[in-house]
């Protein structure tokens, strides 16, 4: 971008180019409408030519108004781009929005619209010129769509420069001329707008080249194509559909989770978002001095279990929603939920919140995505990715100012250490991004972090008094509800009152499990119950633990808690009634089952119908404290008794053509899940068994060998169900991770005694998803199809299977007997291959081809990672 000077003599002149960190000054911009011959371009003006044109006066007058607004530069299209430069045009087309929103000022000349009469009555309040200023060509221009959007500020003025109102104040006028909506017109994103109603915008709008009209939706749709004038209207639009919708698959695959969405459901599990309770750091000095200070890049809030920190977070968030001075995003870790519990979820939740408020940044994604598609934010490399990705993005001079605030770094279970160093080398790369994360007191958090250079450390416990007020404030609140909802007179509502207040000792988690144990007891049973509760959240835990050891279904509780404790991923009330024998039945009961999961004292909660830790802390204490209840036997124990149910609830429910698709081309991603779903109570079940496995340590049970000998409960499930099981993780979206757990298990079995025919089973069944995951991941039947009939006819399981074979297939291919020494094909180059290469780890394989790709692959799986393409 190049900007026009209006300089002290009265003279114009180009500034020189602004590139990549050149910092822009303020300028304002001109919106107008173009005559042939009649406007200076950029050669009239290197040339010193120019002047005797018409198009000179209006940018003349339009120095002189910027001068007056207090800007010394200005752009004006017709003579800024050097049109003669394919490059250049083809950045200015796609910057355009972007160069028009970022404007102190635009100024749209009407050169048609004059001021020079008025009506004379008074009583009429039209203007004379309003008449002609609902007819100008300005409002028919393709490109005058985006320069009436983009810009904050856009101020109208007639053909002798008088100034006619500006879009706020002619916004009724311009709905009328346009039909486009007022919020749009005040600067709402544009992405509230669904795709037809923007297109709808530029229907009656013309353009000189027919091109022009898809060409200046770019900004208003948020994607970016190369201009090829001489293609067509019809092609240019597809072209512009079709990066839409690269765009939209992009977004689609970065999305984990939603942390809007967390949060919202953050504060609604913890009882609301009480404003009394956060206020205290808004006013507090280092959170001002952070916020204020132009060298305070990152502000930690560090404290114990319980006080507060993600609420305080939450009331954060929402205050600097309000301000809208930056961008914001987001991410609530929590290591009992699979989802957003690793280095790379944090990175992918952030991403998602940025890129839906600065569409532009997406580009930097897009570069990887294109390739590699989904792989790129799932495989081993995702965080290398990722973290490169988010790099670039700090390091984009075009990343408006942004606020990223990560809480529970202590419940990123997954690359917590990578992620620390991440944030204490990247929190100072841009001076537009500032950052807040919490955590508890960790020792490892304390040591990564004390490397940053311009940080502000918020200690809880150091702020006690204004922990105590915050604390007082949620118990006052949690006590009128329950006073409320129990019917308490004020004797007993004091008493709760005065209890949780002596005793809380400034922890919310404390105060809130408390109220929810007094929910289940009795109003005459209240005063007698108070003094049970003990003070400190591992007293409360404690306490907990104690009353379901006493209760009638202790036994039925421990089970339960020891399964939501071990499984790697939060279980739904369904999947638990495949690990709990006393339950076996009652996967349509979700009610009971509700009820059953409140006998639990509090532990846990349920969100949907997931289960999850109501805390953290309360699975670290099981863990910790009460290992010996919660697991009588070990967790080594735990694991095999999670994997033999998985086998037993397999064996009951998986059967082909679970989905009812009839077809055997029938693609997986039209697949819609069935309501009810089969796989509703055996989906876990299908990823993880053969991780339980593993995790069980066979060798320590010579009781429970028998599960991996010929024979036995794995050697039968594998004859009986394998199929079948290849389906259902089809359905799951897991073929990658069914090639993983294969070779697993394989490397479980090789060296079992009396396992020779299951690892023969095994080896073969590992060849068969190796050869066959690609048909059967995005075509789920067709494991009982071509992954069959390709096999080699002495394959196992293809003789064990046989049964499943097409029958209207007669002629069926000439296979070999055996599987040949290649154990898997790498499908994606579209010409031949001419060098491939290992990792030093064998990890990772690449190739080369003459299609003009490298392709790094996963070695295990056979994944395409990603994709390099040259020129």
């Amino acid at each position: 971008m190049r900007l026009l000077l209006h300089s002290n003599t009265g003279e114009l002149s180009l500034t020189k180019e602004f590139l990549g960190d050149d910092i822009i000054p303020p300028y304002a911009i001109l919106s107008h409408t173009w005559k042939d011959g009649e406007e200076v371009t950029f050669k009239d003006l290197i040339d010193g030519t120019g002047q005797d044109k018409a198009g000179y006066k209006k940018i003349w007058f339009c120095g002189q108004q910027a001068e007056r607004d207090g800007l010394q530069y200005f752009w004006v299209d017709t003579c800024c781009i050097d049109k003669s430069n394919y490059g250049e045009l083809r950045e200015a087309l796609n910057s355009m929005f972007r160069w028009y929103r970022d404007a102190v000022k635009c100024y749209v000349y009407l050169s048609d619209v004059s001021t020079a009469k008025r009506k004379a009555s008074d009583e009429v309040s039209e203007f004379a010129w309003e008449p002609a200023f609902r007819a100008s060509r300005w409002f028919t221009r393709g490109w005058t769509l985006q320069e009436l959007l983009a810009p904050s500020s856009v101020e109208f003025f007639s053909q002798e420069w008088n100034r006619l109102g500006g879009k706020r104040l002619l916004t009724k006028q311009i709905i009328k001329i346009t039909g486009i909506p007022e919020l749009a017109l005040q600067g709402a994103p544009l992405s509230r707008f669904s795709i037809n109603e923007r297109l709808s915008w530029i229907e009656n709008r013309r353009t000189k080249l027919e091109e022009d009209k898809a060409y200046s939706l770019l900004g208003i749709l948020d994607v970016y194509i190369p201009p090829l004038y001489g293609e067509g209207m019809a092609r240019a639009f597809k072209r512009v559909m079709d990066e839409m919708d690269k765009r939209d698959k992009c977004i689609q695959d970065l999305h984990l989770t939603d942390p809007r969405d967390d949060k919202k459901r953050i504060e609604e599990t913890k009882g609301g978002l009480l404003e009394d309770s956060y206020h205290w750091i808004l006013e507090n000095s280092d959170f001002q001095q952070w916020r204020k200070g132009p060298q305070s890049r990152l502000l930690w809030i560090k404290g114990d279990p319980g006080k507060g920190k993600t609420m305080l977070l939450c009331g954060i968030i929402d205050e600097l929603s309000i301000t809208k001075t930056a961008q914001l995003a987001y991410f609530f870790c929590q290591a009992t939920d699979s989802r957003i519990n690793s280095a790379t979820a944090v990175l992918r939740g952030l991403l998602y919140l940025l890129v839906n408020q600065q569409p532009s940044l997406l580009s930097h994604i897009r570069k990887k995505h294109d390739h590699a598609g989904k792989a790129l934010f799932e495989d081993a490399n995702a965080w290398v990715a990722l973290s490169d990705i988010f790099t670039d993005i700090l390091q984009d001079p075009s990343l408006n100012s942004t606020f990223f605030v990560i809480d529970a770094l202590d419940e990123c279970v997954a690359g917590l250490l990578k992620l620390l160093d991440f944030i204490a080398q990247k929190s100072c790369v841009s001076s537009r991004v500032k950052w807040i994360v919490s955590s508890r007191n960790w020792p490892d958090i304390e040591e990564r972090l004390e490397r940053v250079g311009h940080k502000v450390r918020l200690c809880l416990e150091l702020n006690a008094e204004s922990v105590s007020t915050a604390v007082s404030i949620f118990i006052q609140r949690k006590v009128l509800q329950l006073a409320d909802k129990k019917k308490y007179d004020d004797k007993t509502r004091d008493a709760v009152l005065n209890h949780l207040s002596m005793h809380a000792n400034n922890t919310f988690l404390w105060v809130a499990l408390v109220c929810q144990n007094l929910e289940k007891i009795p109003r005459w049973n209240t005063l007698v119950k108070l003094n049970a509760f003990p003070p400190g959240l591992d007293s409360l835990y404690e306490r907990m633990m104690e009353q379901i050891c006493k209760s009638d279904n202790a036994d039925l509780c421990k089970r339960i808690l020891a399964s939501v404790a071990i499984v790697y991923q939060p279980i739904t009330l369904q999947e638990l009634t495949s690990f709990i024998e006393m339950l076996e039945g009652m996967a349509d009961d979700l009610e009971s089952l509700r009820e059953i999961i409140g006998l639990c004292g509090s532990f846990l909660t349920i969100r949907g119908d997931t289960i999850y830790f109501v805390h953290q802390s309360a699975k670290d204490f099981l863990f910790t404290k009460t290992s010996h209840e919660i697991f009588p036997s070990g967790t080594e124990e735990a694991h095999h008794h999670i994997f033999s149910r998985s086998l037993q609830v397999m064996s009951r429910t998986l059967r082909r053509d679970m989905y009812s698709l009839h077809q055997l081309g029938y693609p997986a991603e039209q697949v819609r899940q069935p309501d009810p779903d089969p796989l509703a109570a055996s989906r876990y079940s299908c990823i993880c068994w053969i991780d339980h496995l593993c995790d069980w340590n066979p060798s320590s049970s010579a009781e429970n060998e028998v599960n991996l000998q010929d024979g036995g409960a794995v050697n039968n499930f594998l004859r009986q169900q394998y199929l079948y099981w290849l389906e259902a993780l089809s359905l799951c979206k897991s073929m990658s991770k069914g090639v993983v757990l294969m070779a697993k298990l394989e490397a479980l079995v090789k060296s079992r005694p009396n396992a020779s025919t299951l690892h023969e089973l095994v080896r073969d069944a590992c060849r068969f998803i190796m050869s066959h995951k690609w048909a059967i991941e995005n075509y789920p039947l067709q494991a009982y199809a071509s992954a069959l009939l390709f096999s080699p006819t002495q394959s196992l399981i293809r003789g064990l299977f046989k049964r499943e074979e097409p029958k209207w297939i007669t002629i069926k291919p000439a296979m070999d007997d055996k599987w040949s020494a290649c154990l898997q094909t790498l499908e994606g180059h579209s010409s031949s291959v001419n060098s491939v290469a290992f990792s030093h780890d064998s990890a990772r394989l690449a190739s080369g081809s003459d299609d003009n790709t490298v392709k790094i692959w996963d070695a295990s799986s056979g994944a395409c990672l990603s994709t390099l393409k040259g020129p």
